[in-house]
């Protein structure tokens, strides 16, 4: 039984070490792989149909308070307006970190973003919660983008 119970381990063992392979060493990538061309990816952007959003210099009000409203409604359990991470991260000074495509991305796009960004990967490993993606329209979206313009300060 003795003899039995050593082999056992030593296949489980065995199995264990087998399976710790590094799949870079077979040729293989990963799913979820850094490397990314530059040529089809802009780190400043970001992935998704967003490459420029017109902003005004002056905020709209009743764009911020539709955002407001979905913040409340999608966002709020967890995001905190102020810097202090609740489960993600705080939203204060979004906008001075993020172009507004990159946000409008993440925004819409979540799960790609999360997949390739770099940004966002890193917010990842220090959140360790993957934010689901909340089905927001392009309006819901634009308009949350101007309501964390008016948490950042703009009048």
């Amino acid at each position: 039984m003795k003899k039995l119970t050593t082999l056992g381990a030593l296949t489980l063992f065995g199995l264990f070490i087998a399976s710790c392979g590094d799949d870079a060493s077979k040729g293989n990538q990963p799913a979820n792989s850094n490397n990314i061309a530059a040529s089809n990816y802009d780190t400043k952007l970001g992935q998704g149909k967003y490459k420029d959003v017109k902003l005004d210099e002056k905020l709209n009000e009743s764009m911020a308070d539709a955002g407001n409203k979905t913040f409340t409604a999608k966002c709020s359990a967890c995001h905190k307006l102020t810097e202090e991470k609740l489960v993600g991260p705080g939203w204060k000074g979004v906008t001075s970190r993020h172009l507004p495509p990159w946000i409008m991305n993440f925004i819409t796009n979540t799960d790609e973003m999360i997949n390739k960004d770099p940004a966002a990967q890193a917010q990842l490993e220090i959140c360790l919660v993957r934010m689901p993606n909340q089905s927001l329209s392009d309006d819901d979206a634009r308009a949350l983008l101007e309501f964390m313009r008016k948490n950042d300060g703009v009048k």
